[in-house]
């Protein structure tokens, strides 16, 4: 394992280190994006949830099944 990693740092030291570092931050922000767009649309179906359990909450209550 510590062999592979040598060897990519070694493959690596071959390109200019603004081109690795901007690399680098273009993964981090493409990472950080789609991280973002799963934490939205979690939270998007968490309050969907929490609105569907309160009306059929209030449904059941208003029957008179509580």
């Amino acid at each position: 394992m510590i062999e592979q990693i040598q060897s990519a740092l070694e493959n690596l030291s071959a390109y200019p280190r603004w081109l690795v570092a901007t690399c680098g931050v273009i993964v981090a922000l493409a990472v950080l994006y789609i991280l973002g767009k799963v934490l939205k649309w979690t939270i998007y179906l968490m309050v969907a949830g929490a609105a569907i359990a309160v009306v059929l909450g209030g449904v059941y209550w208003w029957m008179g099944r509580i």
